[in-house]
C-alpha cells in the first residue's frame, strides 16, 4: 500500500462527500459552460500556495500557470509551457488582469542568492536565468548592514517586478494591454502572516491588502 496516495485518496473522498455536495450546482454550471476566467495568476510552484484559497475564488474563476520562482520568459526567451498559457489566457480566454505572485521563503530566491546550491541541477539552474536580473538590481540596492532576510525579500520583490516587465514584453499581453483590455499586477504572498503585498498601476511600491486600505 502506498500511504502517500491512500491521504489522497482519502482527501478525495472527502472532497466528494462533504465539500462537492452542497456546492454541486456551482460545479455542474463550470463543467456545463465554457469557462470564462477573469484572471491569469502566475506563482510559484511550491506546495504552500494555494491561489484559489488565497482569493477566495471557485471553479472557472482562476487561470493558473505554476513554476519554480513564478517566472515568465521574456517574449522569445525560452518559449514553452509559460508563454503558452500567456497567450491561450489572454488571446482565447480574454482574462481581463494577469497577476505575478510571489511568496516569502521562496526556495528559488534562496538557490538565487545561493548559486552553488544549484549544481546538481541543471535544467532549474538554466531556468533561473529568467530572475537574473532581479538578482543585479537587488545587489545594487544592497546596503552592507542588511540582513540575509532583508536581501531576500527585496530579491522576491524585485524578481516579481521583473516578471511584470518580462509579461509586457509577450505580443498578445501588450496588443491587449494598449487596448486597455488588460491590467497587471504584483503580488508578493506572507506565507506565515496571510498577508498579501501588491503592486499595481506599474509602481515598485508592494503596499498590503487589508480592511484599512480602500479597494476599488
Amino acid at each position: 500500500m502506498d500511504p502517500v496516495l491512500e491521504k489522497l485518496k482519502k482527501g478525495i473522498l472527502k472532497f466528494q462527500t462533504e465539500v462537492y455536495p452542497p456546492n454541486a450546482e456551482t460545479y455542474c454550471k463550470a463543467a456545463s459552460e465554457p469557462q470564462r476566467p477573469s484572471t491569469l495568476i502566475v506563482t510559484c510552484a511550491d506546495s504552500r500556495i494555494d491561489p484559489e484559497l488565497l482569493t477566495q475564488c471557485g471553479p472557472g474563476e482562476l487561470f493558473v500557470t505554476r513554476n519554480i520562482g513564478n517566472l515568465v520568459p521574456a517574449y522569445g526567451e525560452m518559449m514553452g509551457g509559460v508563454s503558452a498559457v500567456i497567450e491561450y489566457a489572454v488571446s482565447a480566454l480574454g482574462v481581463q488582469h494577469i497577476a505575478v505572485c510571489g511568496h516569502s521563503d521562496c526556495g528559488a530566491m534562496k538557490a538565487l542568492l545561493n548559486p552553488s546550491s544549484l549544481e546538481s541541477m541543471a535544467t532549474v539552474k538554466r531556468w533561473m536565468r529568467n530572475a537574473e536580473a532581479a538578482l543585479s538590481v537587488t545587489n545594487s540596492l544592497s546596503q552592507k548592514d542588511d540582513r540575509p532576510s532583508d536581501r531576500l525579500k527585496r530579491l522576491t520583490e524585485e524578481n516579481v517586478l521583473l516578471q511584470v516587465q518580462h509579461l509586457r514584453t509577450h505580443p498578445s499581453v501588450a496588443g491587449a494591454a494598449a487596448r486597455e483590455k488588460l491590467t497587471l499586477s504584483g503580488w508578493v504572498y506572507d506565507i506565515g502572516t496571510g498577508q498579501v503585498r501588491i503592486s499595481e498601476n506599474g509602481s515598485r511600491n508592494f503596499l498590503p491588502v487589508n480592511p484599512g486600505v480602500a479597494t476599488a
